[in-house]
């Protein structure tokens, strides 16, 4: 049996969110950012592997987001003491 998946979500940094993801991806996986979105597919023989690639790649979306949508990536903290800009 063959499972085939994809995980579609949508980041206001999706290029830095694919590039963080996809370093963590395995062979029957593939990240590309197109747009505002994150795109990953998912194909495997074995349901325990899918289940478990996902829920890690949840997780790791999840900490991509983080760090690439931080004030530091988006380049909005100015001044010594770190005051985001509003803009």
């Amino acid at each position: 049996m063959k499972i085939e998946g994809i995980i579609k979500t949508c980041h206001a940094q999706s290029e830095c969110i694919a590039g963080s993801v996809a370093a963590d991806n395995l062979s029957e996986m593939s990240t590309t950012a197109e747009g505002n979105y994150v795109i990953t597919r998912f194909c495997s023989t074995k349901t325990r592997s899918v289940i478990a690639s996902m829920d890690d790649y949840l997780m790791n979306i999840i900490v991509a987001e983080e760090v690439c949508e931080s004030p530091a990536q988006t380049g909005k903290i100015s001044g010594e003491k770190g005051i985001i800009n509003p803009d």
